[in-house]
C-alpha cells in the first residue's frame, strides 16, 4: 500500500508539473480564447467541430487540469488517511486542493469575464503554490520508510532568514516575469543585459521599464541566492540536505537567468520559454522545501526549550 501511494504521489506530482508547462504553452501561445468564452465547454460544444491550434492547445491545457483535480483530491484524501499523522500533511492536503481549486476559477473567470493582466499574472504564482503543496506531500510520503529523512537539522537564525525572505522574494519575482508576459512585455528590450543599444540602454517606455524591472528583480535573487549557496557551502558541510540543497538552487537559479537571456536573445523561442517556466517551477518547490525544513526546526527548538525547562524545575 505505501509502495502504491509513493508511485501515485510521483504521478500526481509529473501531472501538476505538465498542468505548469501547459498553463505557461497557453500564454505563450496566446491560445487562451482558444476555446472562445465558453467554460468548462469549448464553443459550447462537448467535441468541438471547428479545430484550431489553439483550440488544441487551450481544451488539452483543461483537460489536464481536470486529471490534476481529481489525482490532487485522491491523493490528499490518501495521503491524510495514511500519514495524517505526520504533523504537516492535512495543511499541506488542504493547500494543495484549495490553491488548485483557486487557479481553476481564475482561469475560468479569465475565458468567461475577462481579467486585468495584474489579475492574470497571479495565475502562475498560484499554480505554483499548489505544485510546491503536492511535491511536499509527496516528500512526506517517502519519508514514510526513513530512506529519505531530514528532520533533525540545526539552522541558525541568518540561514533561516535566507530561507524564508527568499521564497517571499521568488514569489515576487515570479509574479513580475507573469506580468510581462501578460503584458505583452517579453520583446520590448530586444538587447540582453541593457535594454537596447541606445545611449545608455535605459528604458524608456512602460512595456521597457516592466521588462528591465523584471530583469532587474531575477539580478537581485540571483545574488542572493549566491550568497546563501556561500553561507551553506562553508558552515552546512555537516547537513547535506542544506549543502546540496542550496547548490542545486544555484544551479537551477543560474539556468533561469541563462533561460531568461535566451528568450529574449531568440526572440521568444518557444522551446526555451517553456524550459524558463520549467526551470522556475523546480526552483521554487526547492525552496518551498527549504520553508518546510525552517518549520520544522522550529518545532524542534520549541520541544528542546520545553524540555530544557521541564528538567531545570
Amino acid at each position: 500500500m505505501q509502495q502504491a501511494l509513493k508511485w501515485f504521489a510521483v504521478f500526481t506530482t509529473i501531472v501538476m508539473i505538465v498542468v505548469l508547462i501547459g498553463g505557461a504553452l497557453v500564454t505563450k501561445t496566446e491560445s487562451g480564447a482558444g476555446c472562445g468564452d465558453s467554460w468548462p465547454l469549448c464553443h459550447g460544444e462537448l467535441i468541438p467541430s471547428n479545430i484550431t491550434f489553439e483550440l488544441i492547445v487551450e481544451l488539452s491545457h483543461r483537460l489536464v487540469s481536470g486529471l490534476a483535480g481529481f489525482t490532487v483530491l485522491i491523493l490528499s484524501i490518501w495521503s491524510w488517511r495514511k500519514i495524517g499523522h505526520i504533523r504537516e500533511t492535512k495543511f499541506l492536503a488542504i493547500l494543495s486542493i484549495f490553491f488548485l481549486v483557486l487557479q481553476a476559477l481564475i482561469g475560468a473567470a479569465a475565458v468567461m469575464w475577462g481579467q486585468s493582466d495584474a489579475i492574470l499574472a497571479l495565475h502562475f504564482g498560484i499554480s505554483l503554490i499548489s505544485f510546491s503543496s503536492v511535491l511536499l506531500l509527496t516528500l512526506l510520503i517517502f519519508e514514510i520508510d526513513k530512506k529519505f529523512d531530514a528532520k533533525s537539522l540545526v539552522i541558525n537564525k541568518e540561514m533561516k532568514f535566507h530561507m524564508i525572505g527568499i521564497i517571499v522574494y521568488s514569489y515576487f519575482v515570479v509574479y513580475t516575469g507573469a506580468y510581462v508576459r501578460h503584458k505583452g512585455a517579453s520583446l520590448a528590450c530586444p538587447e540582453w543585459p541593457l535594454c537596447s543599444n541606445r545611449a545608455g540602454g535605459l528604458p524608456t517606455t512602460l512595456h521597457e521599464w516592466i521588462q528591465m524591472g523584471h530583469r532587474l528583480a531575477a539580478g537581485l535573487i540571483f545574488i542572493w541566492i549566491a550568497y546563501a549557496t556561500w553561507r551553506a557551502i562553508r558552515y552546512y558541510k555537516h547537513e547535506k540536505v542544506i549543502y546540496w540543497g542550496w547548490i542545486i538552487a544555484f544551479i537551477l537559479v543560474s539556468m533561469q537567468v541563462t533561460s531568461g537571456a535566451f528568450v529574449v536573445i531568440s526572440g521568444l523561442n518557444l522551446y526555451v520559454a517553456l524550459a524558463h517556466a520549467l526551470i522556475i517551477s523546480c526552483l521554487f518547490g526547492l525552496l518551498s522545501y527549504f520553508l518546510l525544513l525552517v518549520s520544522r526546526n522550529n518545532i524542534n527548538i520549541e520541544a528542546n526549550t520545553s524540555s530544557d525547562r521541564s528538567i531545570t524545575k
